[in-house]
């Protein structure tokens, strides 16, 4: 983390001539469990991961924003009193958007300053591990302190939400938001997708002697793009012709008992938004029961059902999973919006060497690109770090 500090901190004065006022941090997530569930007013399961995303920042009197970032080059400049919606468009949406999204939720913008802003970050974009979240978030509890906004945390959730949805156009929910805002170190954090309320979950992986791999296929995804939007109009047009305000109101039976109400895939993608939010209760129980082995299996079942009804994973993500679990692991699933990035496998910390050479030997053997692989620990959420 220190390097990663020094990092932004340098690239700010590179960039911007002066040292930044203060440095936040905002960390990436994996879903442990609860995928397309959080638009679908349902429950999730995400943990905060310890790695992360910095901001040096600065304000300057101008009411001009400077954004500028060690994955791009260049600077994007904006007034403040512009940024709206259409303005900014390319990675810069996001922390431009941030400023717009405070604005929405009750702050006051009028005769603030602006700001110059860098990032650096060791969160892998497009990987499904919530870079973008990152991003936001970081910059979010920037502006609130700099700014003295005063906004309780579960505000700046709403002000990164909006930004993403609305600035940014990717339709996604606040799962992302919510786990880089309020994540507490060791847990993971069981959030009620309806009313935003959220609490931790412990872990306690390491007195099981467990682990969590990430294992990025390095196969991208853009959500903005097509794939996730029709999910989500698919579950829409669901809830609708099924008479309800969401899939969160709809159980097994109901959904069975309806079926010929409802296309063919319109049927599947519910059956999955129904069937992973239990599954996501029933892992929240296993987890509080210290029953790891059943909070596994409910992970594969999840990717089953994200593979078969959703239609989300790719050969690659259904090649890690199938290979974690045959290797050893309790569980194993895609995390993220899916068409790609990275799978999570809950695995015996002693397998850990076993599980990474099994998945290069069978990736090489089927000409896909090797996997990055990484073990992840549950972390805090966003915070000032100098």
């Amino acid at each position: 983390m220190t390097g990663l500090l020094d990092e932004a901190r340098a690239g700010f004065l590179a960039a911007f001539g002066y040292p930044p006022a203060g440095l936040w941090s905002a960390p990436g997530r994996v879903n442990l469990i609860g995928e397309h569930t959080d638009y679908n007013e349902g429950f999730v399961l995400p943990f905060a991961i310890d790695r992360r995303t910095v901001a040096a920042l600065a304000p300057r009197a101008d009411g001009l924003i400077r954004v500028s970032s060690s994955i791009a080059d260049g600077l994007t400049v904006t007034a403040l009193a512009d940024a709206l919606p259409g303005a900014v468009h390319g990675w810069a949406a996001y922390p431009v958007g941030i400023a717009w999204g405070l604005g929405q939720v009750g702050a006051s913008l009028a005769g603030l300053p602006g700001f110059d802003v860098r990032f650096a970050s060791d969160v892998p974009l497009g990987a499904g591990l919530s870079s973008s979240a990152a991003i936001e978030s970081a910059l979010a509890v920037a502006l609130n302190e700099t700014w003295n906004l005063g906004l309780d945390r579960t505000r700046l959730v709403q002000a990164a939400h909006l930004a993403e949805n609305d600035f940014v156009g990717a339709p996604t929910g606040i799962l992302d938001q919510s786990a880089a805002l309020l994540s507490r170190a060791g847990a993971a954090l069981f959030i009620d997708c309806r009313d935003g309320s959220s609490v931790p979950v412990d872990l306690r992986l390491d007195a099981a002697g467990l682990a969590v791999l990430v294992i990025d296929t390095k196969v991208r995804h853009e959500h903005v793009s097509g794939g996730y939007a029709a999910r989500r109009a698919a579950c829409e047009r669901a809830a609708r012709d099924l008479g309800v305000r969401a899939l969160r109101d709809v159980t097994s039976p109901q959904l069975l008992a309806a079926r010929g109400r409802l296309g063919s895939e319109d049927y599947r993608r519910a059956r999955h938004v129904v069937t992973e939010d239990q599954r996501v209760l029933d892992t929240v129980a296993a987890l509080r029961a210290g029953d790891h082995a059943a909070a596994g299996d409910l992970m594969s079942a999840s990717h089953r059902s994200m593979r078969d009804d959703f239609e989300i994973s790719t050969p690659e993500l259904d090649l890690a999973v199938g290979i974690s679990v045959s290797s050893g692991a309790l569980g194993a699933r895609m995390t993220g919006g899916g068409f790609g990035g990275s799978a999570i496998a809950l695995t015996p910390a002693r397998a850990i060497q076993r599980l990474r050479q099994a998945i290069r030997q069978a990736f090489t053997q089927r000409g896909y690109t090797v996997p990055e692989m990484f073990t992840v620990r549950p972390s805090q959420g966003a915070r000032r770090d100098g």
